[in-house]
């Protein structure tokens, strides 16, 4: 008859164990914490080896990327250069519109702007201002346009010419602006009044202020204007009109004034003064009393 005996009940409590049970159980926990560090170790190793191909497929794109964009700046870079050799980029054809007084010519040679230049040279509109203002004084301001591929079209502001100074037997030209030009005339332009016995370039720069005020057709109408001050009044004016009639006016106030000019002269019945110096009234020349 087989005897069994009872397994002896684990003690529950660490201080209960005998030493011999106190090392087998450390040895225990020893040996499933390395299986645990195996286990983990192993496994990282596998998931990077599972990651390795696809790694070099990532790797692959990026390299084909990089080639792809090195080729595209190659290509853009060439185009770009073989467009700047090419007659593409150089102006074929220069039209210029706005001129009144200046000629296609003038404006050409003063803003450097012809068939054969380069177009980049072209489109900047101030640094060319600028240059054709040095070269043209007339030039107030330019303004460019490219049309299709290759051909240009200026635009030009000019400043207009307010008249001629009389210097003895020469004639200078006067922009609105009251620049004087350089050149002499014999002879003055028509269609623009001569300034006459004007000392003082003050005096002069508030004349032509006001004369650019006037519109187009009463400035037309002026022949001459001649500086003729008296004690009374300092800044008088006399002016001899295209249609006969004959005007004193004041400096300060010439503009406003002159604007009743075309009504006052349209009731005259015959030519003679208009004075516009203090209030408007006109008389017939036979009657004048200056």
């Amino acid at each position: 008859m087989a005897i069994f005996r009872k397994k002896p009940k684990e003690r529950e409590h660490p201080e209960q164990l005998t030493p011999w049970e106190r090392f087998q159980r450390e040895a225990a926990e020893n040996q499933r914490a390395e299986q645990k560090r195996h286990h983990r170790w192993s496994g990282k190793r596998l998931r990077i080896g599972d990651k390795l191909p696809k790694l070099k497929t990532q790797r692959r794109r990026l390299l084909f990327k990089r080639v792809a964009i090195l080729m595209s700046i190659f290509l853009v870079g060439a185009a770009v250069a073989g467009y700047f050799i090419s007659p593409l980029s150089h102006v074929q054809a220069v039209t210029v519109r706005g001129t009144n007084q200046l000629t296609t010519a003038q404006v050409k040679t003063a803003t450097k702007i012809d068939t054969g230049v380069a177009l980049w040279s072209v489109i900047h509109d101030q640094q060319t201002t600028k240059r054709a203002r040095h070269a043209q004084p007339q030039i107030g301001k330019v303004t460019t346009q490219l049309v299709g591929y290759n051909r240009v079209r200026v635009t030009v502001k000019e400043i207009r010419i307010a008249g001629y100074l009389s210097t003895g037997q020469h004639y200078r030209r006067i922009l609105e602006n009251g620049l004087i030009l350089k050149g002499t005339y014999s002879q003055p332009g028509g269609g623009s009044p001569i300034y006459a016995n004007f000392k003082s370039g003050q005096r002069l720069e508030k004349m032509i202020a006001q004369y650019a005020k006037l519109s187009s057709a009463v400035k037309h109408n002026i022949s001459e204007i001649k500086f003729a001050p008296n004690k009374s009044n300092p800044e008088r004016v006399h002016l001899y009109m295209n249609d006969g009639n004959e005007v004193y006016a004041t400096i300060s106030t010439f503009a406003s004034k002159m604007a009743y000019y075309p009504g006052i002269s349209a009731k005259m019945k015959s030519k003679g003064v208009i004075n516009l110096e203090v209030g408007a009234y006109s008389y017939p020349f036979k009657n004048q009393n200056n």
